[in-house]
């Protein structure tokens, strides 16, 4: 079925290019099981369940303009080139070159390679599919088959690939620029990361700190793949519940007309205060807008509050003041981090729970000392 389907894809691009003429492709939008829209190459859609559609993609069914389906297609290709893995990342064009696809920087040709893998991902439950496909979510979501089933099929490509599955998998669902691996043990998914053993030291340090405060957050421990040091955490998402970014949030408040930072507060104050404290006392510099947001019920695609709290490996950055870096989450305010988490701790208090041992930072006295100076900063404002 996938090697017809891919076969069809491929005829047509080739006709494309030898007649000069467009073939009309009709794709599916899909929540699950369900289609919640459909949306063909020259822009005209259909919406089916408005409530189910994925937070990031804006698609007008109303209009039939020129502006207004253009609209549609730069959208739908946004979209799903965002569910493709970024050209800047360690290991990515290697993936590229061992999938047999083009190293292209171009919204369309990486939506169309994440289209050949029906834009799975491991961080919701949305895929793509064609019109005259009958594909079930039951056989290629990620959670339920393997990464070589899923992402890439042997026989869909026809040619025996020239890496190993596993070191295939990297980075295919997953932001940011340092090397990514899902690994599936005892049908779990966990995420290995690299970027170096120092990278990997301060993400585990880190954890270890933020543990000792009461906060939703992805635990990181030390583990070992392909003879390096990694740091590894479990999946948290599931067929249950997704993940939504910050940024793909904004989106889709933009085009609701309202304030995303002002919803999220009212949703979760508690974890948005939190993050700004554990970001201010380990000296977290990469909160970006990719690596926090919403956790999602699946059921109804409604927030349930802030997903937990993850990604450190820039951690002990900007450490050597008691300002800290700016405060990403509250951009808007320009305000430092030390400001940003005396605000929160005078919101929520600081909710420490256990105490931070000097041990954990052997070789590491300055980082040590600076950690208990803002430490004490935090209780002072409390």
């Amino acid at each position: 079925m996938r090697l017809v389907w891919y076969n069809k894809w491929k005829a047509d691009r080739e006709k494309e290019r030898k007649e000069g003429v467009t073939v009309r492709i009709v794709y599916e939008i899909m929540h699950g099981e369900e289609k919640t829209a459909r949306i063909d190459t020259q822009g005209h859609c259909k919406i089916y369940a408005p409530a189910m559609m994925p937070y990031n993609l804006y698609l007008d069914d109303t209009e039939e303009d020129v502006d207004t389906l253009v609209n549609n297609v730069t959208n739908f290709y946004y979209w799903c080139a965002s569910r493709m893995l970024t050209l800047d990342r360690q290991y990515a064009k290697e993936i590229l070159n061992s999938i047999g696809e083009s190293q292209t920087m171009t919204d369309r040709g990486r939506a169309q390679i994440a289209l050949n893998y029906r834009c799975v991902s491991l961080t919701d439950i949305y895929w793509v599919k064609r019109e005259e496909e009958t594909a079930l979510f039951s056989e290629v979501n990620l959670y339920e088959n393997h990464l070589d089933n899923a992402f890439v099929d042997v026989s869909l490509r026809g040619k025996q690939m020239t890496v190993e599955n596993q070191s295939l998998a990297r980075d295919l669902s997953t932001n940011g620029c340092f090397p990514k691996a899902w690994v599936r043990r005892e049908k779990k998914f966990f995420l290995l990361k690299d970027g170096g053993t120092d990278a990997v030291e301060r993400e585990i340090l880190a954890s270890k700190v933020c543990r000792c405060f009461r906060c939703p957050q992805v635990i990181y421990r030390e583990g070992v793949y392909d003879g390096e040091k990694v740091s590894v955490s479990e999946i948290i998402t599931s067929l249950c519940n997704s993940i939504v970014s910050r940024e793909a949030f904004e989106v889709y408040a933009v085009n609701q007309e309202f304030d995303a930072l002002e919803y999220i507060l009212k949703l979760d104050e508690y974890d948005f205060y939190m993050m700004n404290i554990l970001d201010y006392l380990v000296g977290n510099t990469d909160r970006h807008w990719g690596n926090w947001g919403l956790l999602i019920d699946n059921r109804t695609n409604q927030a349930i509050s802030l997903h937990a709290l993850m990604d450190f490996n820039q951690a002990f950055q900007v450490y050597d003041t008691l300002e800290g870096a700016n405060c990403q989450t509250l951009y808007q305010r320009k305000l430092s981090q030390r400001e940003a988490a005396v605000e929160a701790v005078k919101k929520i208090g600081l909710n420490q729970i256990a105490e931070i041992e000097e041990s954990w930072f052997q070789g590491k006295k300055e980082v040590y000392a600076m950690l208990k100076a803002r430490l004490k900063v935090l209780k002072e404002a409390g």
